[in-house]
């Protein structure tokens, strides 16, 4: 079927993690995340029974922090403002082509499989692969990367873009909402904690994951960007979410918030590798590490909200959605990695090129 008197047709696939709707969704949510072999690398036949018995034991003290927000989490909702905000901002950009964004959920509805399905029955000429994470990372966009290639049997040409650590947009974004928050900090001595999901140490060490690099170039975009308009700004990188006994990427964010009250400076938090809110931000850092900054004295304790559907990060999408649209296979939007990472899809792109 040809749509070449209309234009092309293209499909947008926002990939993110998912979370569950209500109570009941708690428990198959957290099973298919700890069942995912980019989270726990052990072969299935012992996986399965692990993310069974885990998913079990954190059942009800998930479902406390879910219902900490309604019940469910914002994430759905929240990416759906965001799809349809791009669809807006790329429907102006590419007037002669018909856009259509969808959302591909790694954990939960709507998964990738059901999202492949309705990809392929609009039958596009185009499939770009957007992950809302803007840090690669071989636990988020490489598992949905994966999930996606062994799901998507439709039609048309599909590229990826790999990552996005300093697009001009999104660290602009950052650099707003922080900005507002150091505003509202005025007269009090503060630090920004640019705080990001943890990853066990070794899949960077081990498997060549280049996400602490990534961080650490999104970090320095966005203190660049708030430095050329205030001067110099007392800041640190810090990582949240740990869990098990592995040795995580460090220094964690509570022991960040220790370090703060202890100079005797209050706290700025950002999500750093986070573009909505959701549990990891609106319980994690609202509400235990709010309740651990009182208890330690870092006062003030402020949170930089996440980017949304702030006008600044959607650009950023849709330029980096018109800018694949021009290259095949995987590659990043602006600067990607910097060394030469064995898990960067684009490297190993060329390489087998």
């Amino acid at each position: 079927m040809s749509h070449t008197n209309l234009g092309r047709r293209i499909a947008v696939v926002l990939f993110n993690l998912g979370g569950p709707d209500d109570q009941a969704s708690v428990k198959p949510f957290l099973f298919n995340l700890f069942n995912d072999p980019a989270i726990i690398g052990l072969p299935g036949i012992f996986r399965t029974p692990l993310a069974k018995l885990i998913s079990s034991r954190r059942e009800t003290s998930a479902q406390a922090n879910y219902a900490l927000m309604g019940g469910g989490s914002p994430l759905l909702p929240e990416t759906r403002r965001q799809a349809e905000a791009l669809e807006a901002v790329l429907g102006a950009r590419l007037g002669g082509d018909e856009v259509k964004v969808f959302i591909g959920m790694r954990y939960w509805h709507p998964l990738t499989e059901e999202t492949a399905a309705e990809v392929a029955a609009f039958g596009p000429d185009e499939v770009v692969l957007l992950p809302l994470y803007p840090q690669f990372s071989t636990t988020t966009t490489e598992s949905s990367l994966k999930a996606w290639n062994a799901a998507y049997a439709g039609p048309g040409v599909s590229r990826a873009v790999c990552c996005y650590p300093a697009a001009t947009g999104w660290v602009e974004a950052q650099a707003q909402a922080i900005g507002e928050k150091l505003d509202e900090a005025v007269g009090q001595p503060v630090r920004v904690l640019f705080s990001a999901h943890g990853i066990p140490e070794k899949l960077v060490t081990g498997k060549g994951d280049p996400y602490q690099e990534q961080i650490e170039t999104t970090v320095a975009a966005v203190v660049a960007a708030i430095e050329a308009r205030r001067g110099p700004i007392d800041h640190a990188i810090c990582y949240q979410s740990r869990v098990g006994p592995m040795k995580w990427l460090g220094p964690s964010t509570p022991e960040a918030i220790e370090a703060a009250a202890k100079d005797g400076v209050g706290v700025v938090v950002t999500p750093i590798a986070f573009v909505s809110e959701h549990i990891e931000t609106l319980v994690e850092l609202d509400i235990e590490y709010g309740e651990l900054a009182s208890e330690k004295g870092a006062s003030p304790y402020l949170r930089a909200p996440a980017v949304g559907i702030e006008p600044l990060f959607i650009d950023a999408l849709a330029d980096a959605t018109v800018g694949a649209l021009s290259h095949a296979g995987v590659a990043p939007f602006g600067q990607g990695c910097k060394a030469d990472w064995k898990a960067c899809p684009h490297r190993n792109a060329r390489h087998a090129a």
